[in-house]
């Protein structure tokens, strides 16, 4: 097991050869714990898998250090970094049977009894903890394994290499909806047994809620904010934050209004967001309620609720109500706040949460 630390890193990068644009990750300060699972989420072309080659050694940044249990390895190869990598288009040997692919690590290196006798014993353990969902496609060439295939024998590649580090890059996006489901509890339990250091990259929030035990929100080549998933979503350090990270993947994660309606500041100085699971409506008028008016609804059985619209003014809040709960368009509803963030309107910083008992 390995702890990493990311050290002011900075990198500039060329990402369109025609447009000539640049991509940079600037002072870029990241710690990933020993034995814990780091899940780096953020949007299509924010830097994820920048920084995951960053930390392999695949790309050199341009300054700052990368440090495995406090050694710098900026300028270490990533084959003297005792790596395991598998990434989106998992890299198999495509002329080589996957028992060979398992054990590529051992292909290449000169050969002894002691090697082989190690060869042994890592592919004795690694067939074991993957079980006969690998055993059965080891005589088979990956031309012949559907992607869910494919990825058992890239992961398996990975554990036999025996690595302080797992890096693994969207592993499972080639994969229909039900084998993702199937291989994010499977990669859950494996990394539990191995209780090793492992940085997964990631855009998808359902997957970053199974497999994280550290979550770092990441955004323009910048890490917003890290902690565990439910700190990050009960306390968003920014808008960007608060908007980004959604429990309920399919509906908005929060709605923003001007502070005036909930008296938290004046308008054209802090914006409030609102999860839906907080905004409460009733028919009848309320004390300290907000007038508003239903736009429309939206069944949400996997969550067996409804998703409300409710237009107040000029803006919108989304609420999330009962499943039975009919809610129709035109009516007016009176709307109070369970929870609610405080945002800067200019800098889009977190102010305060507001809960209706505490403040923080």
């Amino acid at each position: 097991m390995a702890r990493v630390d990311l050290v002011k890193v900075s990198k500039k990068l060329r990402d369109n050869q025609r447009t000539g644009a640049t991509f940079s990750i600037r002072d870029l300060n990241l710690s990933i714990p020993e034995g814990r699972t780091l899940v780096i989420l953020g949007p299509s072309g924010c830097g994820k898998t920048t920084l995951l080659k960053i930390i392999a050694g695949l790309i050199t940044p341009d300054s700052g250090e990368v440090r495995y249990d406090g050694v710098d390895v900026t300028r270490t190869v990533p084959a003297q970094r005792r790596i395991g990598m598998v990434f989106q288009s998992y890299a198999l040997y495509p002329h080589l049977e996957a028992r060979t692919n398992v054990m590529s690590y051992f292909l290449f290196k000169r050969k002894t009894a002691e090697l082989d006798a190690l060869a042994r014993e890592k592919y004795r353990r690694t067939s074991e903890l993957m079980g006969v969902s690998l055993t059965q496609l080891l005589d088979r060439k990956p031309t012949t394994l559907s992607g869910g295939e494919k990825q058992r024998v890239a992961l398996g590649r990975c554990i036999t290499r025996d690595p302080a580090l797992f890096l693994l890059d969207e592993p499972f996006s080639n994969l229909d909806q039900a084998l993702r489901e199937r291989y994010r509890v499977n990669l859950k339990l494996l990394l539990r047994q191995f209780d090793i250091t492992t940085v997964y990259v990631t855009h998808d929030h359902y997957e970053a809620l199974i497999l994280a035990d550290v979550l770092a929100i990441m955004d323009g080549g910048v890490i917003e904010q890290v902690g565990s998933y439910q700190e990050i979503y009960d306390h968003p350090r920014n808008e960007f934050v608060a908007g980004f990270l959604n429990r309920h993947v399919g509906t908005p994660p929060i709605s923003f209004l001007p502070g005036g309606h909930t008296g938290a500041g004046e308008s054209d100085k802090v914006r409030v967001g609102v999860r839906p699971e907080d905004v409460r409506l009733s028919r009848a008028p309320r004390q300290e309620a907000i007038k508003g008016m239903v736009v429309g609804s939206m069944s949400m059985p996997l969550i067996n609720a409804v998703l409300v619209s409710v237009r107040i003014g000029a803006d919108e809040v989304y609420a999330h109500g009962a499943a039975d709960d009919d809610f129709r368009a035109g009516e007016d509803v009176w709307v109070t706040f369970k929870r609610y963030h405080v945002f800067d309107a200019v800098s889009g910083a977190r102010l305060r949460t507001e809960d209706g008992r505490t403040a923080d």
